[in-house]
């Protein structure tokens, strides 16, 4: 792979002069219509030439207005960023619709270091490759433009380039990692093409520039940007959004089904066991504390199903430092500019605490697709982006207690009408709720598919009975506590 473009191509001074000016124009004029586009653009710049990567995004950054390009650089992670799952300071970083970011070596440099250095095995190796690729196509599909370039120096011209600066007391030294990577080229240079191969995709495809020639580099790398920026500002794609048909009653039998809803637990079974595992759960979280444990516990379930209430008694066990609830209503003007995912990225915590969403990613599957908020498209893919997200929070050791509270339309109703009825708690009736009733079947459509595909071993659902609430709290407060245990 790398033998072909050792063969290079060059570009001298006098063309360079002669495309620059009209190139610099273009790529600004561009730079500010994608402003007012619905999409962001990542240019990925990785490769085994540092020196050239650098010189390239001081170059990029002159070129363009550098106010509306953020720069990320990503050394060896934070103890911030190991406690939290490997992708989580890229999803950070991630641009909103309309802005271009920088990305230096990131998620696809990390992987090669690891190997060279002894820190991750073939079959590890070979699992972050296939997360890239995910999380790749995941910004792809959700319209972000991702343009990926390796640059790649000759081993000849990296030896001497290597010599030099050894000597050089310009900005352009090495530092201890770059000499260790230099030092093993041997190794790094097989890794890289196989990181290119199996990362390199029709939606995301990898460049590979000879970077021995600035020249050539910089024109080829800064035209790529601009025609695939003008090409997508000039075909915008369509997203059309509606409600799918009515449920099929194949689609309505599904787990749900095996939900037993006459569970009941009589006042005095309730109180004893209630304090039962309010006293595990406090004893174990703060464990989990001192052992550096996270949990992150998903609540979803039909209106008036109980989240609420058995949140507060989960919460009531734990010291308030160890705990964090995040309420997800529909997404702000922020949030709409990113994908999806990335609200929920930014809410992990760092090690030994526990999170708990009222509602969740889980949204995609269940209300955007009944709703049409989602088209059909993005919804059916979001079955692997979810797992995907999941299986990634579980090799980072988190612990993932998924919970759906099923009701039946019976006793949602009267759970409406009682609210109603009470002073503190008719806010949280609302025409909508009623609205929703109407597509009751549409969404046991939705929640029988969402458990089947995204029940996984690393994150299984729980499916709780929860006409009778007694029941339902104690039921979960046992199955957390016990996930506390086996951590």
């Amino acid at each position: 792979m790398f033998e072909e473009v050792d063969k290079g191509d060059r570009i001298d001074k006098d063309s360079y002069q002669r495309y620059l000016p009209e190139l610099r124009v273009n790529l600004i004029n561009a730079q500010y219509e994608l402003r007012d586009a619905g999409f962001s653009v990542i240019i990925l710049i990785a490769g085994d030439d540092r020196i050239a990567a650098n010189d390239l995004i001081n170059t990029l950054n002159e070129w363009m207005d550098a106010r509306y390009i953020r720069t990320h650089v990503f050394p060896a992670p934070s103890d911030e960023e190991r406690e939290r799952p490997r992708f989580w300071r890229y999803w950070r970083a991630l641009p909103a619709n309309g802005s271009i970011a920088l990305f230096v070596g990131a998620w696809a440099m990390n992987p090669i270091a690891e190997q060279i250095f002894g820190d991750a095995d073939k079959k590890e190796f070979s699992n972050r490759l296939e997360h890239i690729r995910r999380f790749e196509q995941a910004l792809a599909d959700d319209g972000t433009v991702l343009l990926k370039f390796w640059l790649h120096l000759p081993e000849k011209a990296h030896r001497k380039r290597a010599r030099a600066s050894r000597h050089d007391d310009s900005k352009e030294l090495l530092d201890d990692t770059d000499w260790k990577i230099y030092k093993s080229l041997d190794k790094a240079l097989p890794l890289g093409e196989k990181l290119i191969r199996a990362t390199s995709t029709g939606s995301c495809p990898w460049q590979i520039i000879d970077s021995s020639n600035k020249q050539h580099r910089n024109i080829t790398v800064a035209t790529s940007i601009l025609e695939t920026i003008t090409g997508r500002l000039e075909t915008p794609r369509p997203r059309t959004r509606k409600r799918p048909g009515k449920a099929s009653a194949e689609c309505l039998s599904g787990p749900l089904d095996d939900v037993n809803l006459s569970a009941r637990l009589d006042y005095d079974d309730y109180k004893s066991q209630l304090h039962q595992y309010q006293k595990k759960i406090h004893s174990r979280t703060l464990d989990a504390r001192h052992q550096g444990q996270t949990s992150v516990l998903v609540f979803e379930g039909w209106d008036a199903a109980g989240k609420g209430g058995t949140i507060r008694r989960i919460t009531r066990a734990m010291h308030a430092r160890d705990y964090q609830i995040v309420p997800i209503a529909a997404p702000t003007d922020e949030e709409l500019a990113h994908h999806y995912l990335w609200r929920f990225w930014r809410h992990l915590p760092r090690a030994g605490k526990v999170i708990i969403f009222d509602r969740s990613w889980y949204g995609r599957v269940l209300v955007e697709r009944v709703e049409g908020f989602a088209t059909p498209e993005e919804w059916q893919r979001a079955f692997e982006e979810i797992n995907d997200f999941e299986a990634l929070l579980a090799e980072c050791g988190i612990n993932i207690q998924k919970f759906w509270l099923h009701i039946d339309p019976d006793e949602q109703l009267r759970r409406f009408q009682a609210r109603e009825k009470t002073d503190y708690k008719k806010y949280k009736i609302t025409e909508e709720d009623y609205r929703n009733r109407e597509r009751w079947d549409d969404y046991v459509c939705a929640v029988n598919d969402m458990v089947k595909r995204t029940s996984t071993p690393q994150a299984s659902w729980h499916l709780v009975s929860a006409n009778n609430k007694r029941w339902a709290r104690v039921q979960i407060l046992k199955i957390f506590a016990k996930s506390l245990k086996r951590n």
